[in-house]
């Protein structure tokens, strides 16, 4: 071949490789309990919401089309684990989302930070993430226990509950929740009588309604989630007690399982409602259009919102590299319709405003899904642990 052909066929090649890079996909995977007791959720909900949000860019990011994959990771760290490396090493993803409960959702979080693919955690709300656990690469866009705890307790004292008892999730997100909770009540001026813990997908909590029952607290304050939620509320409105009952992690899936019958006057806070503005129902019937008539949850809420700005930062960085685009994620302001104030911090966690909810009484509803009585908000910045005080490695103290 003459040095002409060989130049040619470099160029070729060059040109050939050059296309491949330009037409390779940003791959984004979806994985969270698609088949167990947080399904509602996150689930396959959750994989919607981050479909749309890939609509909503414009379907391409860098000239180059934005692919969603998804999978059940059965709420199994093991599971989360070879699934996250899997997308990154083999098949090219740059960033994973929700993660459903917080041991699979660290587990994921560890190998996104070994890899240096991006971490936008939808689905956990333990707050090691954006604690000691943080990560250079990593984000979390689902509140966390201590801002839930903050915002609940303060108005639980000031209205006269100073007692409190503990039904606690034997887990990651369990212990977090019952910790936030116990310093939030003592620094409001209330104390915690008693706690006990139960396995995670548990059936049956009449012996722990009965510890809270006995232990005469004002206030039981469920430290778990999903199923085991809506279950510790339905026995507990068959036992007929008298204390006030408060889930901080509650969804409007929750309150679907349940019924306002059963749920009614229920405790909480949140930071998403989909009839809370006209933003947000038009986001949500559009959401509801494709996901079978279901209000979606703060965490399909967030997942949306997470990738939504993780594809702003990848745009305005024009590349994938993880710390680049995590630098740009908090640069960059948050342009969700969904919440309100949100800013992503130097430690990765995302802040937002919140709200405190009643769930209504049957005769309070008016129509489909209006399940949700506001009865305060709160700006969320006060409500995390302040910077001064994270243990965070990354921030930067002095």
């Amino acid at each position: 071949m003459t040095s002409r052909g060989v130049f040619l066929g470099l160029a070729l090649t060059l040109a050939a490789g050059a296309a491949f890079a330009q037409d390779k996909p940003v791959r984004i995977g979806v994985h969270n309990d698609r088949s167990g007791l947080y399904a509602d959720i996150g689930g396959v909900g959750s994989e919607v919401a981050a479909r749309m949000a890939a609509e909503d860019f414009g379907g391409k990011v860098l000239g180059r089309p934005i692919e969603i994959l998804a999978a059940d990771n059965q709420n199994k760290a093991d599971i989360a684990s070879a699934l996250t490396r899997k997308w990154i090493d083999a098949e090219g993803v740059s960033a994973v989302t929700d993660g459903a409960g917080s041991a699979t959702s660290l587990a994921s979080y560890s190998i996104a930070q070994e890899t240096g693919a991006l971490a936008l955690i939808s689905g956990a709300y333990a707050s090691a993430f954006t604690g000691k656990a943080c990560s250079p690469t990593g984000t979390q866009w689902s509140p966390n226990t201590t801002a839930l705890a903050n915002a609940i307790a303060k108005m639980l004292v000031d209205k006269g509950h100073k007692t409190f008892f503990f039904i606690t999730v034997d887990y990651v997100f369990g212990h977090s929740m019952q910790k936030d909770m116990t310093d939030a009540v003592v620094a409001a001026g209330g104390r915690v009588v008693g706690s006990v813990k139960h396995p995670l997908n548990n059936n049956d909590f009449s012996s722990h309604l009965l510890q809270a029952q006995s232990s005469n607290a004002d206030v039981i304050v469920l430290a778990n989630g999903g199923g085991d939620m809506i279950n510790s509320i339905k026995q507990a409105h068959e036992f007929a007690l008298k204390q006030a009952l408060v889930a901080p992690l509650t969804f409007i899936s929750d309150l679907d399982s349940l019924g306002l019958q059963t749920a009614g006057g229920l405790i909480f806070a949140d930071v998403f409602y989909w009839d809370r503005t006209e933003k947000t129902r038009a986001w949500s019937k559009r959401f509801m259009e494709r996901h079978g008539g279901r209000a979606p949850t703060t965490v399909q809420a967030m997942t949306y919102t997470a990738v939504l700005h993780y594809l702003d930062a990848v745009q305005a960085a024009g590349t994938e590299k993880g710390e680049v685009v995590q630098a740009k994620m908090r640069a960059l302001p948050v342009r969700s319709p969904l919440v309100d104030n949100a800013k992503v911090r130097e430690d990765g966690r995302v802040i937002m405003d919140f709200f405190i909810a009643e769930a209504k009484k049957p005769g309070e509803s008016k129509y489909a899904k209006d399940y949700y009585k506001i009865i305060g908000t709160l700006p969320g910045e006060p409500l995390f642990t302040p910077l001064s005080a994270s243990e965070c490695p990354l921030v930067k103290k002095g």
